[in-house]
């Protein structure tokens, strides 16, 4: 059975400190099932309750499921190793400990803090490309993350590629899955960040079927991408400027995404992203629409 959830994101709550003021988690729960939804992320460490109880009864309160958390870290750097794996494991502690032993811990690499992959989102080429150390150390580094993850708590780590950081183009994402075990680290399909970092997110189910674990249903407007590309707007500026819009105005194909997971028998959560920054809108009506665009495709 597919289900639906967002994420604290749609609400403008990232990982970036470029949001300004954005609503309280309380809100941000409410107005989430007041609007169809039926689980949520964590958003970030400290936007909810970081104590198990509270964080459950909070969740509870409203009828919402915990469906993961987001954890940057700067993989390609081995001095951060260490660090970002602590925070992994307190990271998934809490969900564990709260009751949600199906949720997965979202990884990234530390998207959002090279200058020069910032620069160019959406547009990559192969003179950003890690080198070969540089590659050696992030995979090691998500590997041991996922062990370390897996060992400590039972939670399942899923890999998001993203633009803006070291793992954005389909082939950066094909280069990390074959140099990694797929019993150790699966993959969070992002449909909008594929569509923007140069592939087709229906070609990537088949592509990758075997290692998602873990989806999300973002959009990517085309006219913005182009106008990204066009100018030379960094991740950020094409943030600000909507590239990430409402299921359905964009470029992404969900109908045929969707016939697809349901080809491959997917049987999980699908959770809704549109980083509705202030003053870009009413998140609450956002997300009103982008669930009643999925009812219209039988979701």
């Amino acid at each position: 059975m597919i289900r639906i959830a967002n994420a604290p994101c749609s609400w403008g709550v990232l990982e970036f400190g470029m949001e300004g003021e954005t609503s309280d988690y309380r809100t941000v729960l409410a107005e989430m099932k007041e609007t169809g939804y039926e689980g949520t992320e964590l958003g970030d460490w400290g936007f909810m309750p970081t104590d198990p109880k509270e964080l459950r009864a909070a969740l509870d309160s409203f009828g919402l499921e915990m469906l993961g958390a987001f954890v940057p870290v700067a993989l390609s750097d081995r001095s951060a190793h260490e660090k970002g794996i602590a925070v992994g494991v307190e990271t998934a502690k809490l969900l564990a400990k709260a009751g949600y032993p199906e949720a997965k811990i979202v990884l990234a690499d530390d998207n959002g803090t090279v200058p020069a992959r910032v620069s160019n989102a959406g547009r990559v080429h192969r003179g950003l490309a890690l080198d070969a150390d540089g590659w050696s150390a992030l995979r090691d580094g998500a590997v041991q993350f996922a062990k370390t993850i897996r060992d400590e708590t039972g939670l399942r780590t899923a890999f998001h590629h993203h633009c803006g950081g070291y793992v954005e183009t389909p082939g950066e994402i094909e280069k990390l899955l074959v140099s990694t075990p797929a019993d150790t680290l699966g993959l969070v399909l992002d449909m909008g960040h594929y569509q923007f970092g140069g592939g087709y997110p229906e070609a990537a189910i088949e592509l990758f079927w075997d290692r998602i674990i873990h989806v999300h249903y973002k959009d990517c407007s085309a006219d913005i991408a182009a106008k990204s590309r066009e100018r030379g707007w960094d991740y950020f500026e094409s943030l600000r400027n909507g590239v990430f819009c409402e299921l359905g105005q964009g470029a992404v194909d969900f109908p045929a995404i969707t016939e697809r997971l349901r080809g491959h028998g997917f049987d999980g959560w699908i959770v809704v992203e549109q980083d509705v920054l202030p003053g870009m809108g009413s998140p609450k009506e956002c997300a009103r629409r982008n669930r009643d665009y999925l009812a219209s495709l039988g979701l």
